[in-house]
């Protein structure tokens, strides 16, 4: 499904909805885990695209504008964000922030394992070490399937962030106003993990449990 918004075509972020269609098939949890597969600006289920993005660097550069599911305000994804996606199998609509708490703990005990210890939960949805975002999280609902996931900065061109997203209309209170550049930071910049080479590595930071 494609909207408009001026001459800009929002399309529908759909990476994901195999894993959805298996989860409502089987009834069973499925995981994955994946490299962002283009450079694109994702906006949330509700985000406004006029109040979020830098309409005409979008449009001068030809970059994809996607919605997701998920909540939350607009993020820029390329071939350096890891993607971690979970959908379970739910009855009812109940207890969504007990779900996105265990997913997140997880998923945060995972990347300990990986030696990126101080990594915790920050704001309402935000992966950070210290006061510098390295990732962020959404959810959706319905009364059959819960769907979870994260970005995760490892090595992605910041500069795309400041060029295509206005400063948000609400963030968390660790973040004191500072301009995208000063707040996130990619996982790769951390002391003593310059010069790893990520690579495909990155793949197996979380088994892949999809098949």
């Amino acid at each position: 499904m494609t909207e408009t918004c001026g001459t800009l075509t929002i399309g529908s972020y759909d990476y994901d909805d195999h894993l959805i269609e298996e989860v409502l098939r089987t009834r069973q949890p499925r995981l994955k885990v994946y490299r962002a597969p283009l450079t694109a600006v994702v906006i949330g289920r509700g985000g406004k695209p006029d109040i979020e993005l830098h309409l005409d660097a979008i449009a001068r550069d030809g970059v994809p504008v996607l919605r997701r599911n998920g909540g939350g305000c607009a993020v820029v994804i390329d071939a350096g964000n890891l993607v971690v996606s979970v959908a379970l199998p739910v009855n009812g609509i109940k207890d969504n922030r007990k779900y996105f708490d265990r997913i997140t703990d997880w998923l945060i005990g995972k990347l300990q394992e990986t030696g990126l210890e101080s990594v915790q939960q920050r704001g309402i949805s935000d992966l950070a070490i210290g006061d510098r975002k390295i990732g962020g999280s959404c959810i959706y609902r319905t009364n059959q399937y819960l769907y979870y996931s994260t970005t995760i900065l490892l090595t992605a061109d910041l500069s795309l962030i400041d060029r295509y997203l206005k400063h948000p209309p609400r963030e968390p209170d660790y973040r004191y106003s500072r301009p995208h550049l000063d707040f996130v930071m990619n996982v790769g910049e951390m002391e003593g993990l310059e010069d790893r080479d990520w690579g495909d590595e990155s793949l197996s930071l979380i088994p892949d449990k999809t098949e």
